[in-house]
C-alpha cells in the first residue's frame, strides 16, 4: 500500500479478545485475538471450514461466543446482538444473497436505510406530509449510491433478473445505504468472472477511499486479498495461524502448509 493511504489509517476500533465458540462439543473458533483499525481493509482467509463465517456471525451479533469479549470503540461487549451492531454502525453482505427478488433495485437498496427512519410504517403507508418528506431524503441518498455503484441502467428492474455479478453489487448498495463505519464482506467475489471481480475489487476500495469505510472481508480469491487488503488474519480449524500484512503472511510458514500449499 502506498504512504498515503498507510496515513489514513488510524487507531484501532473493533477488538475481537480471545474470541471461542462452539456447538454442542463441536469446536467452531479456539481463543481467537485480532484488531481492526479504523480506514482499514482487513482480510480473514482461510480453508473451508476454517471459521470465517463463525468470526463475522459474533462480530455482528448473530452468534454469541462461549468465551471472550469483543471492544467496539473501547466499549466492551460479552455479546451482541445483530440490532445493536447495526445501531453501532456494523452492516453485512451475505455470501448467499438475501436479496428480495421480486424487488426493484431501487426498493432493495432502500430497505438498508430502515434503521434511519424516523416515521413510524403507518405514517410511511399513508404517505403523510412528514414520512412522504422523509423518504424523497432517503430516496436521493440511494439513487447516490445507485450512480456510485453504476447501476442506473437497473435501478427499477428486479433484482432476480439481474446477473449474479451486479446482484452483488445490488447487496453491497445495500450494506452502504446503512451508512456503516464498519462493513463487513463475506465473500463478496465468489462466483464471479474476472471481470466482476475487478469491478467489485475497485468498488470495494472506493467504499474504503472515498467513504472512509472500515471494511472486514472475507475472500478466497488469494489474488485480490493480496492486493486490496491492509492486513490479514488466517484461520485454519478455528485457531488463528497467521496475522499480518500481505507480505508477512504469504511468508508464514503456517499459513504455506495449511491454506498455500507448500508448492507455493
Amino acid at each position: 500500500m502506498t504512504d498515503t493511504r498507510d496515513d489514513r489509517i488510524g487507531e484501532v476500533v473493533l477488538e475481537m479478545n480471545n474470541i471461542s465458540l462452539a456447538f454442542g462439543g463441536v469446536k467452531a473458533l479456539t481463543d481467537i485475538s485480532f484488531s481492526v483499525r479504523e480506514h482499514e481493509i482487513r482480510a480473514i482467509i482461510g480453508p473451508n471450514g476454517a471459521g470465517k463465517s463463525s468470526m463475522l456471525n459474533v462480530i455482528n451479533g448473530v452468534y454469541t461466543p462461549t468465551q471472550g469479549n469483543i471492544k467496539f470503540d473501547g466499549k466492551e461487549f460479552s455479546r451482541m446482538n445483530p440490532r445493536r451492531a447495526a445501531e453501532m454502525g456494523v452492516a453485512r453482505t451475505f455470501q448467499n444473497l438475501a436479496l428480495f427478488k421480486g424487488m426493484s433495485v431501487l426498493d432493495n437498496i432502500m430497505t438498508g436505510r430502515n434503521l434511519r427512519m424516523k416515521s413510524s410504517i403507518f405514517a410511511q403507508a399513508l404517505r403523510l406530509g412528514s414520512a412522504e418528506r422523509e423518504e424523497i431524503r432517503h430516496r436521493e441518498f440511494v439513487e447516490n449510491i445507485i450512480d456510485f455503484l453504476e447501476i442506473q441502467a437497473h435501478r427499477k428492474t428486479p433484482v432476480g433478473r439481474l446477473p449474479y455479478g451486479l446482484q452483488k453489487r445490488v447487496d453491497l448498495g445495500r450494506a452502504l445505504a446503512m451508512e456503516p463505519r464498519i462493513l463487513l464482506l463475506d465473500e463478496p467475489m465468489a462466483g464471479m468472472n474476472i471481470e466482476e471481480k475487478q469491478d467489485m475489487s475497485r468498488f470495494i476500495l472506493d467504499v474504503n477511499d472515498e467513504f472512509g469505510t472500515t471494511i472486514v472481508l472475507i475472500e478466497h480469491d488469494m489474488g485480490v486479498v493480496m492486493d486490496i487488503s491492509d492486513r490479514v488474519v488466517v484461520l485454519d480449524y478455528g485457531k488463528k495461524i497467521g496475522d499480518g500484512t500481505p507480505d508477512e503472511v504469504r511468508q508464514n510458514e503456517d499459513v504455506i502448509r495449511a491454506y498455500l500449499g507448500v508448492s507455493h
